[in-house]
């Protein structure tokens, strides 16, 4: 990578895109921080950002922040959050808002922005990922399911790409302590109502919202600089590794569900979620 250096971070409103978008502002690089609310990230302009409104659900708000933007560098996809609740109490309006935001969003952007990286080569785009993207917990299966296809979907482009000189890298964070436990949290009860799962998601509310204010979270997990300093490697290392996991808990619970089996993998969970039963 060489100077200068331009780089379009979305979500920048909060946690780890707030984060990355300071550190490298701080750095060589001329930065663009976008988030669906522009009064949420005017003040990362006083961080030397240069900031955009970009919704990564309308094709051409994001046409006209990388029109703004022009020929990047980089790209760091990290707009996301996350829908809690069992898979069937879900509404499937909520469930395709959640794959809309996670998923498509993100996939609609490299296209914008690989026309200009492949005239300039040696360009990166990095994809924020989570350790939801390689195991299951219960309750959150429609979280999972966009972290899964996202895993894929950087596996597919950074062969696909890798001939015209861009790498594509993941980054995987695990429990980062920042306000994504509430989003994540935010209307479960009213999706269970006094249905079969209603015991069930209630438990699965207490536990996320436990782990990400209790002592797991303060032993096995970090902040949003965490994840901005590995962004900040992947981006300027000269051979990016494909994958970068983040905290003791995403290598944690990556090596666990690699070597355990699936049955064994439930009774393990099992001891911390209560499976719905009549």
């Amino acid at each position: 990578m060489t100077n200068p250096r331009t780089v379009l971070i979305t979500g920048c409103s909060s946690g780890i895109g707030r984060a990355t978008a300071l550190r490298l502002a701080r750095g060589d690089w001329t930065v663009y921080a976008t988030a669906r609310r522009l009064e949420s990230i005017a003040d990362l302009a006083d961080g030397g950002c240069r900031v955009l409104e970009l919704d990564v659900t309308d094709d051409a708000s994001m046409r006209r922040a990388v029109g703004v933007a022009g020929p990047l560098d980089a790209l760091v996809n990290n707009a996301g959050y996350s829908l809690s609740g069992a898979v069937e109490a879900v509404a499937l309006e909520e469930a395709r808002r959640q794959l809309e935001t996670n998923v498509f969003g993100l996939v609609r952007l490299p296209p914008l922005v690989l026309p200009g990286m492949r005239a300039r080569g040696r360009r990166r785009i990095v994809n924020v990922g989570s350790l939801a993207g390689r195991l299951t917990f219960p309750g959150g299966g429609w979280y999972h399911a966009s972290k899964h296809a996202l895993e894929a979907l950087t596996d597919a482009l950074r062969f696909e790409v890798a001939g015209f000189g861009i790498d594509v890298v993941l980054v995987q964070p695990g429990l980062i302590r920042t306000g994504f436990s509430d989003a994540a949290v935010g209307g479960i009860a009213e999706r269970a109502g006094d249905g079969p799962y209603a015991a069930f998601d209630a438990a699965v509310a207490s536990v996320t919202a436990g782990a990400y204010a209790g002592g797991i979270a303060r032993r096995l997990g970090g902040d949003g600089d965490d994840v901005a300093r590995a962004i900040e490697r992947a981006l300027t290392a000269r051979r990016p590794r494909t994958r970068y996991r983040v905290t003791a808990s995403a290598r944690l619970f990556l090596t666990l569900r690699r070597l355990l089996p699936d049955r064994a993998w439930d009774a393990l969970v099992a001891r911390t979620y209560p499976q719905p039963r009549p």
